[in-house]
């Protein structure tokens, strides 16, 4: 009995089933996805091998020394910095964004790798003793650091990942303890950066509500003055980035706010992902039953669309338990986030956390219509050997905490 409680209180059997469930599905939803495709039925063969490959990766990851992590955030940043540059130069464009690095016939997304950089960094950051996450200084440094990886990738562009940058940054610092005015000055700016997408009128409307709620906070005056600023800034800087989007990111915005725009083009994987979903009803088509999956009437569905092959074959009740293992991983990861002794991993397991949440929303609410389509694959499951493999790192890590849990570092 006491050597089961020693492994179980060593190692998370919760969070290691839950991934290996995930890519066993995946790994089935590829194999429906290729089967009648000749030129991608290597996918499934690939995808069995990379999960093999990340396994492997999340073991010597768990069996790390816990310092190691904190000891080489600042080099994990500063090289996930350099291979962001170097894929603007030596990058190959797939999908309208030059976010691939290729060594022979292997290819790797350095944005992938780069949320470990920056939230190992970020972590390292706030658990400071002298930082001050209400200090204006401290904020300015703190998004700094998180952005300058935002604006590489926006140069590529992707603005999809980039998305998760942005949640990675903001749910951080909040589990830091930021006031709620200094939450106000930080949510602020991509607040009114939205509402300009939708016009001039929601545009102005959002800056009547930043300063009826800067007059309610009763700051200083020149202080509540800057932060307008600042906002009015972001309003105007979001069209400047919107209108140096390829005209491909453009559409999938306008298909967004109306599918029916362009049923043929940008809005084209919307409609017939929906058509999948709700073919499925409840119980689903069956494996390999699927008439959207089997005919190939979604491009690329092994990869961002993958949920809507499971939703096809698998109905409702296949969705909702994909759904359910996902909120069972990430509720255990939250507890050893929230049991941590040790503030850096404290952090580095939130910052997890939300690249998985980000994920997760973003690749379901385009595949059901409720959010555009930008690119997002879904954890574990979509087709690639870069995000599979960064997850199962990132894993890794958090088994690693949860290890150390109990102990300072």
């Amino acid at each position: 009995m006491r050597v089961d409680y020693n492994i179980r209180d060593k190692f998370n059997f919760e969070i290691f089933f839950s991934a290996i469930i995930l890519i066993s599905i995946g790994i089935i939803a590829i194999y429906s996805a290729t089967i009648n495709r000749t030129d991608v039925q290597a996918n499934f063969e690939r995808q069995v091998l990379w999960g093999c490959i990340a396994i492997i990766i999340f073991f010597i990851t768990y069996s790390l020394p816990p310092n190691l992590f904190k000891s080489l955030s600042i080099t994990t940043y500063l090289f996930s910095l350099l291979v962001l540059i170097l894929v603007l130069f030596f990058g190959r464009k797939i999908s309208g964004a030059k976010s691939w690095l290729f060594f022979g016939p292997i290819g790797f997304q350095p944005s992938e790798f780069a949320k470990i950089g920056t939230i190992l960094a970020l972590a390292l950051f706030l658990s400071k003793k002298w930082v001050d996450v209400d200090s204006f200084k401290h904020i300015a440094l703190y998004l700094i650091i998180g952005l300058i990886p935002v604006g590489l990738i926006l140069l590529e562009p992707d603005v999809g990942t980039s998305l998760t940058f942005f949640a990675i940054i903001l749910t951080m610092i909040f589990w830091k303890g930021i006031s709620l005015f200094s939450l106000f000055v930080v949510l602020s700016p991509p607040f009114i950066a939205i509402s300009s997408l939708f016009g001039i009128n929601y545009f102005l409307g959002a800056l009547a509500l930043i300063a009826i709620a800067l007059f309610l906070f009763k700051k200083d005056i020149f202080f509540s003055a800057s932060i307008f600023a600042v906002n009015l800034g972001a309003g105007f800087f979001t069209d400047y980035v919107y209108n140096a989007l390829s005209p491909h990111q453009q559409k999938r915005i306008q298909s967004f706010l109306d599918p029916m725009s362009d049923p043929l083009g940008a809005g084209y994987n919307t409609i017939q992902t929906k058509v999948a979903i709700g073919s499925g009803g409840f119980w689903g088509k069956g494996f390999l039953a699927g008439s959207q999956t089997g005919l190939q009437f979604i491009p690329q569905q092994w990869t961002d669309f993958i949920y809507s092959v499971i939703g096809e074959e698998f109905g409702f009740l296949g969705s909702i338990i994909l759904l359910m293992v996902f909120l069972y991983l990430l509720t255990n990861i939250l507890k050893i986030a929230y049991h941590s002794k040790d503030e850096f991993f404290s952090l580095t397991a939130i910052g997890i956390l939300t690249v998985y949440f980000v994920h997760l929303i973003i690749n379901v609410g385009m595949t059901i219509g409720l959010l555009p389509v930008i690119g997002i694959p879904l954890p574990f499951v979509s087709y690639g050997g870069s995000s599979l493999v960064a997850n199962m790192f990132m894993l890794g890590i958090i088994a690693n905490i949860y290890r150390t849990r109990k102990y300072y570092t």
